[in-house]
């Protein structure tokens, strides 16, 4: 582990900074208990990428690679989903000895952006980026409620951060190119994908950018399996660039799953897990389909149901009726057009519907309980 790299962590489990995340989904969670599950997932990074120097889950163990292999996300290259181990309570593994699939020349000191245009599924791709202080953000945030990615099929689970078990999820996060509702860079992802998984990495590369001005050469693949509208997880590359990866490095898996919820992969359905486990463990491990450089390949191309299938699952309405509703895609509620709620919605939060009553529970939206549409 690069003494840097140990500098810049110790530095996130200080600071525990939320104020911005990857991805937002209906609300994101906040308080004592979401800034806990920040510290202590950034300070498994430690641990977790050190010993990958030692057993390098998934890896060749041969550093960077020039030409790619099958186990690279490079320009020439694929990862093997087959070489990542299934989900045994880590959101994320290192892969490649930790060490990116990038290769000499991909290294610039020039900043910039580039997202991969949506497949014939509609399905996002590699995000890529040379993130500096010119790429960060210079106002608020702002909305990306009406995105709908692939396998949008949202819930609310009690026991679930935030409630609702998918985030519209950031590919690369708005803390380091400022990018709002752009469909190019946001893929369906748990809350666990999101908060335990992605953002540790993202506060160590903005922290990092934000107190050297250097710049960081990051790039994210979604992991689809098959024609699964849901990723299995996301590859995760970084190294600064002006020190040759003394500040950042790394190269990590990161499973979409949720610990307690079963996920059907192929539709993005979900619901609670019999055996209380994360319900992933099929699309995150095995297999011999392949991940390239745009985020979407085939074998299997069959239905990836996860553990606990024959649980219960999540009740939902069998109310069919159609009609017209004005939705709060933060609070995920929805109210009947002369509700009076409805000029207390913020314009930003505001969206019209058309359509079945049936479909907006089965997002995660529930009913008013003043106009009860």
């Amino acid at each position: 582990m690069r003494k840097n790299l140990r500098k810049w962590l110790l530095g996130v489990i200080a600071a525990v900074s939320l104020a911005v995340t990857a991805c937002q989904g209906a609300d994101v969670a906040s308080g004592a208990g979401a800034a806990s599950d920040i510290a202590q997932a950034a300070g498994n990074i430690l641990g977790d990428l050190a010993e990958s120097k030692a057993s390098g889950a998934g890896s060749d163990q041969s550093g960077k690679s020039d030409s790619g292999s099958s186990k690279t996300s490079g320009s020439s290259g694929t990862l093997q989903l087959s070489d990542i181990p299934e989900y045994s309570g880590s959101p994320y593994v290192a892969v490649n000895g930790n060490v990116p699939y990038f290769s000499e020349s991909d290294l610039t000191d020039v900043s910039f952006e580039s997202y991969s245009d949506l497949d014939a599924l509609g399905r996002c791709g590699v995000a890529y980026a040379s993130v500096s202080t010119d790429t960060m953000p210079t106002e608020k945030r702002g909305s990306i409620g009406e995105v709908k990615p692939t396998g949008w099929h949202n819930k609310k689970y009690d026991f679930v951060d935030g409630k609702y078990v998918y985030n519209r999820c950031h590919l690369i996060g708005y803390q380091l190119t400022a990018e709002n509702a752009n469909e190019k860079n946001l893929i369906t992802g748990t809350r666990y994908l999101n908060v335990q998984g992605m953002l540790p990495f993202e506060n160590l590369t903005a922290d990092y950018v934000k107190e050297t001005g250097n710049h960081v050469l990051y790039r994210v693949t979604p992991i689809f399996e098959g024609d699964n509208l849901l990723a299995s997880g996301v590859l995760m590359e970084a190294e600064s660039v002006e020190d040759d990866g003394d500040g950042v490095l790394f190269c990590v898996y990161v499973y979409n799953v949720q610990p307690g919820v079963a996920i059907d992969y192929a539709t993005g359905d979900n619901w609670l897990a019999e055996d209380g486990g994360a319900g992933s463990a099929a699309a995150a491990g095995s297999g011999n389909s392949s991940a390239s450089e745009n985020g979407a390949n085939t074998s299997s191309g069959g239905k990836n149901t996860s553990a606990g299938s024959s649980g219960s699952t999540v009740s939902k309405t069998s109310d069919s009726e159609s009609g017209t509703y004005i939705l709060n895609t933060k609070t995920m509620k929805f109210h009947r057009p002369d509700c009076t709620s409805v000029e207390k919605i913020k314009a930003e939060n505001k969206e019209e519907y058309t359509g079945k009553r049936s479909k907006l529970i089965e997002e995660g939206y529930e009913a008013c309980k003043s106009c009860k549409p």
